[in-house]
């Protein structure tokens, strides 16, 4: 069965008698790459029959059968999840099929990343398998990923809402998405400012544990406190306390390493891994600190990290402890 469909720029090839390789660890951009292929099947064929099979679970026998022909359809739409999982004895196998697929397959291949099923990979590169990477965005890119799906749900988002989504809910693609398509959904007029975003989400229990890291890094002691308190009544976790403390001294250190060095800001922001945004924020903490101040910090929030799992009796009391003796480090 051979298909072509023709479009502004002529005929586009069809997806049946090819395989798809999605590679990556970032599972929000992996599945967009396996819904996109399997719509643009059912464009061509809304009949065909979709196989959905998991690699632990394959073995040669259940392969042959899916990827061999529908008795019910037309063309069959195969989905192989987690092939890192497949048995090292169908490589061939899979990779052979992937290499020729039969004119009314339409064959996906997920892998999540990582190097175990490292072997099939290399069998399905030698065949130039056409391969979408969905591979989990630096730190730094995350600004260009919320501006692109600002625009897939026709917001006009400026540059301070940008920042001030990525700064109020992290680097989490589906928890950004999400956001974005709740804003298209109740924004009046798809305009989103900074002020948007905060109204939105800034009563969100998680973003406080952000908001109490750069407190207390920018020597604001009693708003960290205060933060932390509402934080930790509104559900917030201790242990995210301590997480966004070290990373942010992580990022402050890594600052204080490098800002003299000769480079651009989004060369100095890919370096420490932060968005060039951040670098402002960065640099108005480091005012107030030394390097052994932020080491002195790091090994104050690690003793306290520990006590918040399991080690202290009153683990609210062990964070504000860490917030106070955090404050005489960055004095020291």
């Amino acid at each position: 069965m051979s298909r072509a469909s023709s479009g502004i720029l002529g005929k586009v090839r069809s997806v049946y008698g090819t395989a798809l390789l999605v590679q990556g660890a970032e599972t929000l951009l992996s599945d967009r790459a396996v819904d996109a292929r399997v719509k643009a099947a059912r464009r061509e064929v809304p009949e065909a029959e979709l196989v959905e099979l998991e690699g632990r679970d394959v073995d040669a026998g259940r392969f042959v059968e899916a990827t061999g022909g529908s008795l019910f359809s037309e063309a069959t739409i195969v989905v192989v999840d987690s092939v890192a999982d497949l048995d090292k004895d169908l490589f061939d196998l899979v990779a052979t099929t992937a290499a020729h697929p039969a004119d009314d397959l339409c064959l996906i291949l997920v892998h999540p990343g990582g190097v175990k099923g490292k072997g099939l990979l290399t069998k399905l590169s030698k065949a130039k398998i056409e391969t979408v990477k969905a591979d989990t965005p630096k730190p730094w890119a995350i600004p260009d990923f919320i501006a692109k799906e600002a625009r897939r749900a026709h917001l006009d988002m400026d540059h301070d809402a940008v920042n001030a989504l990525h700064q109020g809910l992290g680097n989490d693609l589906r928890t950004l998405a999400a956001a974005i398509d709740q804003l298209g959904s109740d924004s009046p007029d798809s305009r989103i400012t900074a002020e948007t975003i905060t109204t939105y989400f800034g009563g969100r229990a998680e973003i406080s544990a952000f908001n109490v890291a750069d407190a207390s890094l920018e020597g604001r002691l009693p708003d960290a406190l205060e933060t932390l308190r509402w934080g930790l009544s509104a559900g917030l976790q201790p242990a995210a306390v301590t997480a966004a403390m070290a990373r942010g001294l992580r990022f402050l250190g890594l600052f204080l390493d490098m800002r003299r060095q000769p480079m651009g800001d989004k060369q100095l922001a890919q370096a420490i891994g932060v968005s060039p945004w951040k670098l402002k924020a960065l640099n108005k903490q480091a005012r107030s600190w030394s390097k052994a101040g932020v080491a002195r910090a790091i090994r104050l929030v690690n003793a306290c990290d520990g006590a918040v799992k399991g080690a202290a009796v009153d683990a609210n009391y062990a964070l504000e402890s860490m917030l106070i003796n955090v404050e005489n480090a960055r004095r020291a």
